[in-house]
């Protein structure tokens, strides 16, 4: 297998490559190094974060309001804790593939709660289910008390259905818009009433709220119920084509190709089995082509688990992490709305470009890093309470460049360039960058860390 589709395809499962590892598996075959890649993703390794200090808690105690609120205080603490846990792992995944479809299914499955055991739990769904059936994955999320709560399913009673989870269900998680009407809707609704969960966020149907009546829903009648609706939804091949265009702009090309959607379609409509898509993918030729290389620009989340991919870093101050995430706008556990990021070249404007080329100086030669302009970071950064810091700070943090050293010592710096940068650079650029044959190859990665054309994978 070349060393540049060895590359682009673990820049797309992943967060990039050592030089070790792309040298060991340059000798394998194309359907090896792919198997490999899915064998070491079949177990799930949640992440998890301390929760003890629930059990001292019953159900009776929400209803005195000094510990409702003492309680809900601390969740919202560890939320920030989890996801700068999430974040941990994805620089050092112990099953990649996965990790990598779990940043990407939440970002489709978007949800949101400041419940730390709910949101806790509805993570670690998204990694388990990440490459299982899609169609048992929909049923389990239209299940899960952080999504109940986020869509307003809770509040889904026969006298009183509210439609928000299934306009979202099929407008955002299965078919797109345009594909169902206002009377779909409100007749799925009613197959979603009674939803709800326990105190422990365990599913709960409420018999007394669900609504048994006769519905009629994308032409077929019956007494239906949710599982019942996704399972019409997914009869729809719409809906396999809705996740493959997704599928094909996160881990292939922004620009859609009809040709390969249709040649994906056609797999996953079959069983909606989502490892079968993802292997028809990476096996197929048009994933290499040179025009799908090097075309995406990196999001935050990939672009601050990459450099650490190159040059292992450790946050000393941990709540830092917060503050880079916002500033290039994206906080893991902090969708902007229900329809997630947008992504592409809604990565980059003017103030994120900025943050961008100046983060590899910030993380590892420690620069500093002006935030004041980015709205209220203090109230979550406890370290940037005085006003003479809040212009500008220094991210405490500890780049391990012996491990740096030991990857790339037989390393030129011409090689450098085409290891880290993926776009080729113009003859201009490389000459300009080779020109200084004195800098140490330390210093010239944080320069090639720094180009526009790293921002791309």
């Amino acid at each position: 297998m070349k060393l540049a589709h060895i590359q682009h395809l673990y820049n797309r499962i992943g967060f990039g490559i050592t030089p070790k590892e792309l040298k060991h598996l340059s000798k394998k075959p194309q359907k090896q190094v792919v198997n490999s890649i899915f064998e070491n993703s079949k177990t799930t390794t949640p992440v998890t974060v301390d929760l003890s200090f629930l059990k001292e808690y019953k159900v009776t105690d929400f209803k005195k309001k000094e510990i409702r609120q003492a309680i809900q205080k601390k969740s919202r603490k560890k939320v920030k804790e989890f996801g700068i846990a999430w974040f941990n792992r994805l620089k050092n995944p112990s099953e990649v593939l996965r990790e990598k479809m779990t940043l990407f299914w939440a970002n489709h499955f978007v949800c949101q709660s400041n419940n730390i055991l709910f949101i806790q739990n509805y993570n670690n769904v998204l990694r388990k289910n990440a490459l299982g059936s899609f169609r048992e994955f929909t049923k389990i999320v239209s299940k899960e008390a952080a999504m109940l709560g986020y869509l307003n399913n809770k509040q889904n009673k026969k006298k009183s259905p509210n439609e928000n989870f299934a306009r979202e269900l099929m407008e955002l998680f299965t078919l797109g818009q345009g594909h169902y009407t206002e009377k779909d809707i409100t007749e799925s609704a009613r197959a979603f009433t009674g939803y709800n969960h326990n105190f422990r966020g365990k599913f709960v149907l409420k018999n007394r709220h669900h609504d048994e009546g006769e519905k009629t829903f994308l032409g077929k009648n019956g007494n239906f119920n949710g599982d019942n609706i996704i399972d019409i939804i997914l009869e729809q091949k719409q809906c396999a084509t809705f996740i493959c265009e997704k599928v094909y702009r996160y881990f292939v090309n922004d620009t859609i190709n009809k040709k390969h959607i249709d040649e994906m379609t056609e797999v996953f409509y079959k069983d909606y089995n989502i490892e079968n898509l993802m292997r028809t993918v990476f096996l197929s030729k048009w994933f290499y082509d040179e025009k799908n290389i090097g075309a995406k620009i990196k999001s935050p989340t990939e672009f601050l688990v990459g450099i650490n991919t190159v040059v292992p870093y450790k946050m000393l101050r941990e709540k830092q992490l917060l503050l880079l995430q916002k500033l290039l706008g994206q906080m893991l556990m902090n969708p902007p709305n229900v329809a997630g990021w947008k992504t592409g070249r809604n990565w980059i404007d003017s103030n994120t470009i900025v943050t961008r080329l100046r983060l590899a100086s910030v993380l590892l030669n420690n620069a500093q890093i002006t935030y004041s302009d980015k709205g209220d970071e203090e109230a979550d950064i406890s370290d940037f309470k005085s006003k003479k810091l809040r212009r500008k700070t220094f991210i405490k943090m500890e780049a391990n460049w012996e491990t740096f050293k030991r990857n790339y010592k037989n390393t030129s710096k011409k090689e450098l360039i085409q290891l880290l940068v993926t776009p080729k650079l113009s003859v201009e650029t490389e000459a300009m960058l080779l020109k200084n044959k004195q800098m140490p190859l330390q210093d010239f990665c944080v320069q090639l860390m720094s180009l526009p054309e790293y921002q791309l994978c």
